[in-house]
């Protein structure tokens, strides 16, 4: 038991949070004319929630992408639920911030603030006990494999080539684009991505809920047949479920329906594992409820013989999945990819088409980058 561990001569359940800071950071986007598509959102940058948890001379970190919002939203409703709290069960205070939300709003943004002070007060317990997050946690694996996730719709052919190309050239075996904004032009998008990535490599696609049900089911046989994709994701809202059931029974058999990046607490994945309507679930942990959620869904997913499939942000993914028995994949997303490389040092990249948690620095093994970071800030003041 962890607890019963001392740091600098004291039980760890002696220590207690001394503060919480909390940091935004808005990334423009590298996409054409500052802009990126998928099937339904246009964005020109990304927001990243960084929040610090403090205790014993020690700081763990955590995150979540959303709207600067969030960071009101764990400065006045989360930071005074775990200030002077103990820091040896995670979990305890993550039942805590729950019922603090309640009627603030639990799913959406609260459960992202949420996630971000869950994660750091995990990467805080592990860095107080000078151990790796991954070792901390009831590890399955010491590795995730990924898939390279971008191909925006607004992608130029060449550039859409060159991105998934890239992927494979890193030895990563899975690549995803976005779809379903303008289906007349996927036949093209896809034939290109076939064509730079060869015959072995899998092509995955994300319609971002685009698409009514007929016109899914079309796309998705058209999409197996002519250029052997092998996942569908979010082919009709997440929130269909009837329609989601109905192109996992309908659509072809080895063209896998994933949905669940917009599932926020526990319920949310039962209502997509029941029936089910999904043939691999995905989470977020920076919207799930941290890494304390992505422990209880992997429970749910494992109960149901369902993989579990990790959605973005890989610096914290990699370790917390890591924790997943049925664990699929990790979505290695080019825009997260860009703002955790900005304002970390410590990220991971890719060996052998997975992530490997790196066992040689404690926690996440993330330092903040400060100098590099503040040019993009919204949020909080610069640490002295």
């Amino acid at each position: 038991m962890t607890a019963g561990r001392t740091v600098a001569g004291r039980p760890l359940g002696d220590w207690r949070v001394d503060a919480v800071d909390v940091h935004a950071f808005e990334v423009p986007t590298d996409g054409p004319e500052g802009k990126e598509q998928d099937g339904t959102l246009e964005w020109d940058s990304t927001t990243m929630v960084l929040v610090r948890v403090h205790a014993g001379g020690r700081t763990g970190l955590g995150y979540t992408y959303g709207d600067v919002s969030a960071a009101s939203f764990v400065a006045s409703k989360l930071a005074p639920v775990v200030e002077g709290q103990a820091v040896a069960s995670p979990p305890a205070l993550w039942e805590r911030m729950g019922q603090q939300i309640r009627n603030a709003g639990r799913p959406g943004l609260g459960a992202m603030a949420v996630s971000a002070v869950d994660v750091a007060l995990w990467d805080l317990k592990a860095r107080l006990l000078d151990l790796p997050l991954v070792q901390l946690l009831p590890a399955h694996h010491d590795r995730v494999p990924v898939y390279g996730s971008g191909g925006f719709t607004n992608y130029s052919l060449d550039r859409l080539a060159d991105q998934v190309g890239g992927w494979v050239e890193q030895g990563i075996p899975r690549v995803k684009l976005k779809t379903s904004r303008e289906p007349e032009r996927d036949p093209q998008r896809l034939s290109a991505v076939r064509k730079a990535v060869g015959d072995e490599p899998e092509i995955f696609t994300d319609a971002n809920g685009a698409l009514g049900r007929k016109e899914a089911l079309y796309w998705a046989r058209r999409f197996h047949d002519e250029w052997d994709v092998r996942w569908f994701e979010e082919p009709v809202s997440s929130a269909d479920l009837e329609g989601l059931r109905m192109l996992r029974e309908s659509g072809p058999g080895r063209l896998e329906i994933a949905a669940g990046e917009y599932a926020y607490t526990t319920r949310d994945f039962v209502n997509l594992v029941d029936g089910p309507a999904v043939d691999c679930l995905q989470a977020d942990v920076t919207r799930c409820g941290g890494i304390t959620g992505v422990l209880e869904v992997a429970g749910l997913a494992a109960a149901q013989h369902l993989d579990l499939s990790a959605h973005c942000a890989p610096a914290l993914s990699a370790h917390a999945f890591c924790a997943v028995r049925r664990l699929r994949h990790l979505e290695y997303f080019h825009d997260h990819v860009r703002v955790e490389q900005l304002v970390f040092d410590g990220t991971l990249s890719p060996a052998g088409g997975a992530l490997r948690p790196d066992t040689g620095r404690p926690g996440l093994g993330l330092d903040v980058k400060w100098a590099d970071a503040e040019p993009y800030r919204v949020y909080g003041t610069r640490p002295a």
